[in-house]
């Protein structure tokens, strides 16, 4: 076992680690299948406005089966061009280069129609680093600030950075995440405050939230903070990034929420890049990762596609081949990143993020890429079947279905791959979701195909015309 250590940059990020974990390829996959019901994908539309993200809910995000949408911080924050920007609050008030409250409500409502749940990214353990005027026009110093409001007592004693000593739990929890003035999320007042901004949310009809930097707070201040809450049922997704040999570990919170599994990030691109996908016959419980049930899972975030911890849009047909099997693979609820090109890691979104079109201005819209978009639909095809039908050819070749009512096949070899694939379907013709072309299965639940390099075919019982 060896250990590679990556040091986050992101203000959303800690330090985090992964022990590798490889999985043995031949013999049943013993993944589970116990995503938490109806359509379990997000679409994470990184520093999109509301307007944009609207529009979006209508044109592609209902019809292509996603369940919800992840929206960046919505709260005043401090002004700037970067994308971190939005990681530092200075109020709950909804205003921000996103939209103000009536674009927000509006947004919720057009995506709800749309059958796609909103999901708010909330920023709850910090507030800024320094001072200034935020983007609603409040002023603010670093620990007092009066429209959120707190002042001085409200923040955590330790008033120095967390650095890299993360096997001190007090250090990482209580200490400010690369300078930002850390809450005391021990303190009732806090806790109410921020249950105040999260119930704001939701009367305006949030499906949820992704809690920012979870790691960085006791699991028992965000229970509390939960309990407050006027729908407890609402979806809970929280950061906590896995870090081996660390104090915190993500496990901690599944009491609360999902938990983000980091490591199924991590592993997908070094098998991708450097191993064999053959070792993917048991990816998930069976590598030392969290439970299924309980786990959010992605390729890529925006803090990751900047470090260079996973697989990125950079990567090309990897990267395509990543979401795939992701969608494909029963552990967990996926993430689909979706965010805008980047050659310096602080540079913010685009026109401040409107989205005019699709693959314009930077915005690489992962969401909507054909091979990608198509398998929402696969896995909403697919849900609670377990893995069946398993065959790889010990290197980058691997072919699998989903009972009776899914079949994927993913090519990362160099050249074109025929063979005949062994199936559960049903007899009868379907299309291949990947290349739009039908392909027929007989009465053995048998097809024959050919694969391009770097290229995949999945077939559903959804799709059964092109």
């Amino acid at each position: 076992m060896h250990l590679i250590r990556t040091a986050l940059v992101g203000l959303t990020a800690a330090a985090a680690g992964l022990a590798v974990s490889l999985g043995v390829p031949g013999g049943a996959p013993t993944a589970a299948a116990a995503p938490p019901g109806g359509k379990d994908v997000t679409a994470v539309l990184f520093s999109w406005n509301f307007d944009s993200i609207a529009r979006e809910c209508t044109q592609r995000l209902g019809p292509a089966g996603y369940g919800y949408v992840q929206v960046s911080p919505p709260q005043e924050q401090i002004q700037g061009s970067q994308w971190w920007t939005a990681y530092q609050p200075v109020s709950y008030t909804i205003g921000s280069r996103l939209g103000d409250r009536a674009q927000f409500q509006n947004m919720v409502n057009t995506c709800d129609s749309a059958g796609v749940g909103v999901v708010v990214d909330t920023v709850i353990n910090h507030m800024t680093a320094g001072s200034g005027t935020g983007t609603a026009g409040s002023r603010y110093t670093k620990y007092d600030y009066p429209d959120a409001p707190y002042s001085d007592g409200d923040f955590n004693d330790c008033r120095r950075e967390i650095g890299n000593n993360y096997g001190d739990r007090g250090n990482v929890q209580n200490c400010e995440l690369v300078g930002l003035a850390d809450l005391d999320t021990g303190k009732d007042y806090v806790r109410q405050r921020l249950a105040d901004y999260m119930n704001d949310l939701l009367s305006l009809g949030v499906a949820g939230f992704r809690i920012d930097a979870a790691k960085h707070m006791p699991a028992a201040d965000l229970a509390a903070i939960k309990s407050r809450l006027d729908d407890p049922n609402a979806y809970w997704k929280q950061e906590a990034i896995y870090g081996a040999g660390e104090a915190v570990s993500p496990s901690e919170y599944r009491g609360t929420g999902d938990v983000q599994e980091f490591r199924y990030g991590f592993d997908l691109k070094r098998v991708f890049q450097n191993e064999n996908l053959a070792y993917l016959a048991n990816f998930g419980e069976g590598w030392g990762h969290m439970p299924s049930a309980g786990s959010a899972v992605f390729v890529d975030n925006h803090d990751t596609e900047r470090n260079g911890s996973t697989l990125s849009y950079k990567d090309g047909a990897l990267y395509t081949l990543a979401n795939v099997f992701m969608l494909a693979w029963p552990y967990g609820s996926p993430d689909v990143h979706s965010g805008y090109e980047f050659t310096d890691h602080d540079a913010g979104p685009p026109g401040n993020g409107r989205v005019s079109a699709c693959w314009s201005d930077g915005w690489k819209c992962q969401h909507a890429w054909p091979e990608i978009s198509a398998m929402v639909g696969f896995r909403n095809a697919t849900r609670g079947q377990g893995v069946t039908d398993w065959w790889d050819n010990g290197a980058n070749a691997i072919a699998f279905g989903r009972g009776g009512q899914g079949f994927v096949a993913i090519n990362h070899e160099g050249g074109p791959l025929t063979r005949t694939y062994q199936t559960s379907l049903a007899a009868g013709q379907y299309c291949d979701v990947q290349s739009n072309q039908l392909v027929t299965v007989d009465g053995s639940g048998r097809f024959t195909a050919t694969l391009g390099s770097n290229t995949a075919l999945a077939l559903h019982t959804g799709a059964r015309t092109c």
